[in-house]
């Protein structure tokens, strides 16, 4: 035995930490990056809209249908890209998707009517559809499940980054472009913000790598090790041989057929309702957050700007922290729970204060906090349970499931703020979030497992053993 095989055999568990360690620091800074910028992509149109509206007279109906293009795309061509992004690789199928995304980006720039913006929005929402499902799928390859929440909510804060730098970024970029001759302010920023997909797509293809044994910079030994632990994490997993499974084997059932399988399967019909539930009252409150503020505060643009800040950050740390909980207690279901409990009373904390400043923040921070933590347990729970034949298509429905929620999340805190007041939206996510705990509790219970890592380890989930009791 090496020497370094020595030394790993004698520090165990610290051996397998420091080798997840070194593939984190390699692989999940520059994917949060990506992310951060996709979600920049996404929504720099939201920011312009009004200049769009007033350089090419379209009404503001434009815009909305113009958003309705962006999740259609996504939904149906979520599953095909993962498909792709399977058989091609991670590094040739991003730098495909974030190529198309910039030229997306910079085409918007020159629309001319209705119709060419719903097309370049739809383009987008095809070129997006298989970023954030495909790296879910490619840290499946990289991660065994009882190290993936974490993994996934490092991975997903960037999200909550991008949300929280959006707004100031954007508004510095216009501020600075508009001078410049030739083009509008808003033609300038959607110019310059299609430029970061472009190199990055190009870096992610020079420095990532498909697999672990693609990887040069992990020794052979630790190739060997995080095989051998992926692999042994499968068969415990699903049961039976260890050996993994060729997505490329011809005996193995189409394509058609797993898609039809699992839409016909209800945990993970569930699960994808779970997560549209989540994600349709997520994007409200990002959407609704900022006017929610305001109208908790009377501070000046400069001080509602940062205590906007604060919910954001809150989401990050708790989701770090609760990621991390939920891999080293190996639990994710009392997790999931916990996380949609706190969403709800965040949101009812913010109803009790009435206005009151100090509170509702705090009642928002909290509430972000259970919103940020639910999605990454939710993933981690569906990608234990799909085999490795189900995963890339099984991932993409339930993420594309969770998409549809974010069509009309804003959409229904408009119509509820209209009909009634703040506390009628917030009392009407306060019951979406508990829904969405009730509903993957449901799916869990009909799932021929019992849900989460732990229990494939010979110790079942809480949830699952007081379930089991009764």
């Amino acid at each position: 035995m090496s020497q370094g095989a020595t030394l790993l055999h004698l520090r165990g568990a610290a051996g397998m930490d420091a080798i997840y360690r070194k593939i984190s620091w390699r692989l999940l800074p520059l994917l949060m990056l990506c992310c951060a910028v996709a979600y920049l992509d996404r929504v720099n149109v939201d920011f312009v809209a009004r200049h769009i509206g007033a350089s090419l007279a379209f009404r503001e109906h434009v815009h909305s249908w113009g958003m309705a293009a962006f999740f259609i795309g996504y939904c149906v061509f979520a599953v095909p890209c993962n498909l792709l992004l399977e058989h091609l690789g991670t590094r040739k199928m991003l730098l495909r998707m974030m190529l198309g995304w910039a030229a997306c980006s910079a085409a918007s720039a020159f629309v001319r009517s209705p119709i060419e913006f719903y097309l370049i929005r739809f383009l987008l929402g095809v070129f997006e559809a298989g970023f954030f499902p495909g790296v879910i799928l490619y840290l499946t390859w990289w991660f065994p499940s009882g190290r993936r929440a974490r993994a996934i909510a490092v991975f997903a804060a960037s999200t909550l980054a991008a949300v929280m730098l959006a707004t100031p970024l954007s508004s510095a970029m216009l501020q600075a472009l508009t001078p410049l001759d030739l083009f509008d302010g808003w033609q300038w920023l959607l110019l310059a913000q299609a430029a970061p997909p472009l190199v990055l797509g190009i870096f992610a293809w020079w420095y990532l790598d498909d697999r672990p044994s693609d990887a040069e910079w992990l020794s052979s030994f630790e190739q060997q090790m995080v095989a051998q632990d992926l692999a042994r994490d499968e068969a415990r997993r699903h049961g039976g041989s260890d050996k993994d499974v060729d997505v490329d084997d011809p005996d193995a059932p189409s394509a058609l057929a797993v898609l039809w399988g699992l839409l016909r399967d209800r945990t993970m019909v569930l699960l994808g309702a779970a997560n549209l539930l989540l994600t349709g009252a997520g994007f409200a409150i990002v959407h609704w957050s900022p006017a929610l503020l305001q109208r908790w505060t009377a501070s000046d643009p400069a001080q509602l700007a940062l205590l906007s800040l604060v919910p954001g950050l809150a989401g990050i740390v708790g989701m770090l922290a609760i990621g991390y909980d939920s891999d080293r207690r190996r639990e994710r279901r009392g997790h999931f729970v916990a996380s949609t409990v706190l969403a709800a009373g965040g949101l009812g904390l913010a109803i009790a204060a009435d206005g009151m400043l100090a509170w509702s923040l705090a009642g928002l921070a909290l509430a972000t906090i259970g919103i940020a933590s639910a999605t990454p347990l939710l993933l981690a729970i569906a990608t234990d349970l799909l085999t490795r034949g189900q995963m890339a298509i099984g991932i993409a429905v339930v993420t594309s499931m969770g998409v549809l929620g974010g069509a009309f999340g804003p959409a229904l805190g408009a119509r509820l703020l209209a009909w009634g007041d703040t506390a009628a939206m917030l009392a009407a996510l306060v019951g979406t979030y508990l829904a969405a705990g009730l509903v993957l509790l449901l799916a869990l219970r009909l799932a021929s497992r019992r849900g989460g890592p732990a229990s494939q380890s010979g110790q079942k989930d809480k949830l699952a053993r007081n379930s089991d009791q009764r």
